[in-house]
């Protein structure tokens, strides 16, 4: 079993616990939601449940449900690693997998922001903070990016701050690949390429 099947599987286990618990009426709110949650991973990570393989997702969503409660959304964290996990994510289109990656980011506390010209670049540039989660978008670069069946049809242009190398496992995950510009002057910029759908590419 790969480390993603390994993943795909605590996820699902711990999601079929919680319908579980739900049907028997002992989940009734999001904070007895968060509560059972938390409990269960605990369990499993202190029973070694799991391969040691994905102790680091089980402490981490631990962690997001003590720090974070109810908006930490250990359920949604739960169905996208799940999603991702098992190809269901890769079978939708270009534009659906990156809105996917964008919401489970803000879902993470990066900050989203679509720009217009005049903040993209130039004197009236918006500035970017190196230590903040940021994911930055051009409008109208977003407007042409796309064609009606939601396949990428041109380059997306994103700058991203704060701990880049996360995010950029995150747009992985949901089949997009970001690759840094390498242009001194735009230490901040990345190219957005999804891995599927792309004319050329298949």
């Amino acid at each position: 079993m790969t480390l993603t099947e390994k993943s795909g599987h605590l996820a699902w286990c711990a999601l079929v616990a919680l319908a579980l618990a739900r049907k028997e009426g002992g989940v009734l709110s999001p904070a007895q939601e968060n509560l059972f949650l938390i409990r269960w991973l605990s369990t499993a990570l202190k029973q070694r449940r799991f391969s040691r393989d994905v102790t680091p997702d089980l402490e981490w969503l631990i962690k997001q449900g003590r720090q974070m409660g109810v908006s930490a959304r250990l359920a949604g964290k739960l169905n996208y690693l799940w999603r991702s996990c098992t190809g269901e994510l890769s079978e939708q289109n270009d534009l659906f997998r990156l809105t996917y990656a964008l919401e489970t980011a803000k879902d993470m506390h990066w900050t989203y922001r679509l720009l217009s010209d005049r903040e993209w670049s130039g004197r009236y540039a918006v500035a970017l903070n190196a230590g903040v989660n940021g994911i930055y978008l051009l409008r109208t670069n977003l407007d042409v990016a796309f064609d009606d069946n939601g396949h990428q049809v041109n380059p997306l242009m994103a700058q991203l701050t704060g701990s880049v190398e996360g995010v950029m496992k995150l747009f992985n995950r949901c089949g997009w690949q970001a690759d840094s510009e390498r242009d001194a002057s735009l230490p901040f910029q990345y190219s957005l390429m999804a891995r599927q759908g792309v004319p050329g590419k298949d």
